[in-house]
């Protein structure tokens, strides 16, 4: 025999699911209860107190005579003494031992008078104690109906069955698993310190925002008026007035009191509550399994309901005290009929009645259920009332099973949701991080990342933060400042403050600026660097910055987005003088053709994707540097020769195999610098002595074998690098070169120095390392302005001792096996160690070593 305790655990659940039930689920858990103590309570009456006493009905007989009937013939007086002896005896035992409450009625027996004359008056019925017994137990299976013998089993088993369809949603693993997660997350999001501190901070916007507008408002009319006075007509003040009106009034509203700071472990689990409610409502509003298996399990019991009351009423009245029983039983009592009695048949039927009643209420509120379910969808909840109470106006609307899970938390208790949805904004989570952010980087620990850069400009790199901290803005003597991974990065209207920023690095940061820091960076950025994966991560607000002098986009801009990069805003870079690209593209966009009145200087450095329209250059006539990096190129551009402006030229890193179109360049006067390094040239023409403005040339990583004499009747040559090629013999003219001041030939097959190479005496770099030399003339001591020589890597035995008539050469700039510098007499050695503890002059790294 189960206990009550056991049974009402299937009506059981967790105590915090309990924000999951509304009232007409806690109603029916009480019913639920209440019909499973009554039918338990029936259960045990019926096994305790239950039975059917019987009477056999007297048949008179047709004469009438005896006064009753029996089956036997008239006995003597002898014999009916003799029998009813035997019977007393056989029933004293058994009526000794007949309890109090025993069914059978008491056998009369005569107490005075002689047998044969007239007896007191009285039933006698000729049954013995066992077969009353016998009879008591047929008709209580035959006379009784079913329902008065079942009723208590068949309420307990519909309770059990109403209990479990009540709470199946909660047990059933596919919905459990998703019920238990959001219980878990809306009470840690209810209890957060952060959901307290947001609706507090934005109860107290609302209080102070009309107050901050209207003060904020009347103060910059105030200024801009007097700036407007103070002002030329001529500038564009009115434009810059109109849209400062516009930020200074948000920026009010928006620093109205800045929010306090949290504990840092209450900050980290707010965080980590933000990453759990997106991936909770990502999982969650896929389906609807949580509300259409609600709906079934309140459809069953509304059937069940229909069911129960449908059968239970017919029955109720078959329930009485009488019966008449004839159980078929007369060759074994001898008689027919009997009249029996039911004790329990009242108890039974105001049980009945009342379970009846109490399913009568279940079954209503059954029906008010399905009505809310289906009278509005609940597979849509909106937030609208917290954004009209809140600051957080981005508070998404949820679907599916989040959305009913809601729905069933606002009949419970509405605040729930109110301060779930905190969670949801990204606003909040924003400003969570922001917090978070500023308490963990201060002022002081930012000083601590700002360095010197080479350039001697102090610095500052973050990385992979959050956002952009507010001391950022308070380091005013900062030039450059790097943001790299940060994709909430938003510059405020303290960015004013940094008076010496000119450089800003974005990668992969696509920042978001305030109005007044917008006219901030407009007016005294010069340099920007964006890195980005998408074209869309580009700043609109960058196109606008009409002071910027370089700008550098590393990203892809393939020819395919050409119009989606937005080039053709350049046109209000006004004073744009250096643009990099370093991206994939197959032609140059034709809107860069808008920069042409001052654009000096164009990068395209292109990964390897080839290049192949250029007719856009032909417009860009003021270009005076343009490199066409990694471009694929086979042949020297014709559209380059159309660039009569142009003084440098870095064609680096492509294919190209012949420069027989180097003649053309004759015609552009100002060239200088022509860079042709690391592609496959094989050998100079002659016609490169047409281009007789060339100081600086580049030659180096290619194929060349040998060096034409025309080569060195370029006068003003300066700078020539041939290293790293297959040439083996330096040309006797190269004497010719009375400016050259850096020449290197590194990594070739030079076997011989030619003596004519040191009338170059202006010659402060040589780079003659990595050859087959076996010998240095002496005339190298008429180098008197050499810095740096290079000579390691050869199959020098000795080095000349003239090297100590290079008076600027030292021994750190000497490049040079230790033995063969041992080799050299003591005073000169003495010579070039002196001052070589100092530091080294500019010209003493051989550039040709990184090239």
């Amino acid at each position: 025999m189960f206990t009550l305790t056991e049974v009402a655990s299937l009506n059981d659940i967790q105590p915090t699911y309990r924000i999951l039930k509304p009232w007409w689920d806690v109603f029916m858990d009480y019913l639920g209860i209440v019909m499973l103590m009554l039918a338990i309570f029936s259960g045990t009456m019926q096994l305790t107190k239950d039975q059917v006493v019987c009477l056999p009905i007297m048949e008179q007989t047709p004469e009438g005579v005896g006064g009753f009937l029996g089956p036997q013939p008239p006995e003597t007086a002898d014999s009916l003494w003799n029998k009813e002896s035997a019977i007393g005896e056989q029933a004293a035992p058994l009526m000794a031992k007949k309890p109090p409450d025993s069914i059978g009625p008491t056998i009369p027996f005569p107490q005075s008078g002689t047998f044969g004359q007239p007896q007191p008056t009285g039933v006698r019925t000729k049954l013995d104690f066992q077969q009353y017994v016998f009879v008591n137990q047929m008709c209580y299976h035959v006379a009784l109906p079913w329902y008065s013998k079942y009723f208590p089993y068949l309420a307990l088993i519909h309770t059990i069955i109403l209990m479990v369809s009540s709470n199946f949603w909660f047990k059933y693993p596919k919905t459990s698993s998703k019920i238990e997660h959001f219980v878990s997350i809306l009470g840690k999001c209810f209890e957060s310190p952060w959901t307290t501190k947001a609706l507090s901070e934005t109860a107290c916007e609302d209080s102070e925002e009309n107050k901050q507008r209207l003060a904020g408002a009347s103060s910059l009319l105030k200024h801009l008026s007097t700036c407007s006075e103070e002002g030329s007509p001529n500038q564009s003040a009115p434009v810059l007035t109109k849209s400062g009106v516009t930020f200074s009034a948000e920026k009010l509203v928006s620093e109205v009191p800045a929010m306090t700071i949290l504990d840092k472990k209450d900050g980290e689990q707010a965080k980590a509550l933000f990453e759990k409610v997106r991936k909770f409502r990502a999982h969650v509003e896929d389906s609807d399994l949580i509300y259409r298996l609600y709906a079934i399990q309140t459809v069953i019991k509304t059937v069940k309901f229909i069911l129960i009351l449908c059968y239970t009423m017919t029955f109720v009245a078959s329930i009485d005290f009488d019966h008449v029983c004839e159980p078929e039983i007369k060759h074994l009592t001898g008689y027919t009929k009997f009249h029996c009695t039911h004790n329990m048949a009242f108890m039974i039927k105001k049980l009945l009645v009342s379970y009846i009643a109490l399913i009568c209420v279940y079954g209503v509120i059954c029906i008010y259920t399905l009505f809310w379910l289906f009278r509005r969808p609940l597979k849509e909840y909106s937030f609208e009332k917290v954004r009209e109470e809140s600051s957080f106006s981005d508070i998404p609307d949820v679907k599916n099973d989040f959305a009913f899970l809601l729905h069933m938390v606002d009949q419970y208790d509405q605040l729930y949701s109110k301060r779930f949805g905190v969670f949801l904004s990204e606003v909040s989570e924003n400003k969570l991080r922001e917090i978070s952010l500023n308490h963990e980087w201060t002022f002081e620990k930012l000083r601590q990342h700002v360095m010197r850069n080479p350039q001697e400009k102090l610095e500052l790199h973050l990385f992979m933060l959050s956002g952009v901290p507010d001391a950022v803005f308070d380091l005013t003597d900062l030039e450059i400042l790097k943001l790299e991974l940060i994709p909430e990065a938003r510059l405020t209207a303290k960015i004013s403050q940094m008076i010496n920023l000119q450089e800003l690095h974005l990668y992969h940061c696509p920042a978001k600026v305030e109005q007044t820091a917008f006219i901030f960076l407009r007016d005294h950025l010069r340099c920007l660097h964006v890195k980005f994966t998408d074209v869309a991560e580009i700043p609109s607000w960058v196109y606008l910055l009409k002071n910027l002098r370089e700008l550098y986009l590393v990203g892809n801009l393939n020819s395919e987005n050409n119009k989606m990069i937005g080039l053709e805003s350049l046109r209000d870079l006004r004073h744009l003088n250096i643009l990099h690209l370093k991206s994939n593209l197959t032609k140059i966009p034709t809107n860069i053709t808008d920069l042409s009145p001052h654009l000096i200087k164009l990068v395209i450095h292109n990964d390897g994707t080839k290049l192949l329209v250029l007719n856009s250059l032909k417009k860009i006539m003021n270009l005076a540097e343009l490199e066409l990096l990694n471009c694929e190129l086979e042949r020297i551009p014709h559209a380059i020769f159309s660039l009569n402006n142009l003084h440098e030229l870095d064609l680096k890193s492509n294919n190209i195999r012949t420069i027989e179109e180097i003649i053309s360049f004759q015609h552009l006067k100002r060239l200088t610098c022509l860079k042709l390094w690391h592609n496959k040239i094989i050998t100079i023409p002659v016609s490169i002595s047409h281009v007789k403005n060339l100081e600086t040339l580049y030659l180096s990583h290619n194929k060349l074998e040998s060096l034409p004499s025309s080569l060195f009747t370029l006068l003003k040559l300066r700078y020539l690098d041939v290293s790293h090629n297959s040439i083996a013999v330096i040309p006797l003219e190269a004497g010719f070169l009375q400016n050259l001041q850096h020449f290197a030939i590194t990594g070739n097959k030079v076997e011989v120095v030619p003596k004519q190479l040191f009338k170059c005496n202006k010659l402060k770099t040589l780079c003659l390392g990595h050859n087959c030399i076996s010998t240095i003339p002496e005339k190298v001591g008429q180098l008197s302005q050499l810095t740096h020589l290079e000579l390691k890597g050869n199959c020098l035995d000795r080095l000349p001792a003239q090297l100590g008539q290079c008076f600027l050469l030292h021994r750190g700039c000497l490049i040079v096996e230790d033995h063969l510098f041992d080799s050299l007499p003591m005073e000169v050695k003495e010579s070039i160690n002196q001052e070589s503890s100092v530091s080294l002059p500019n010209g003493c790294k051989c550039l040709s070593d990184g090239r």
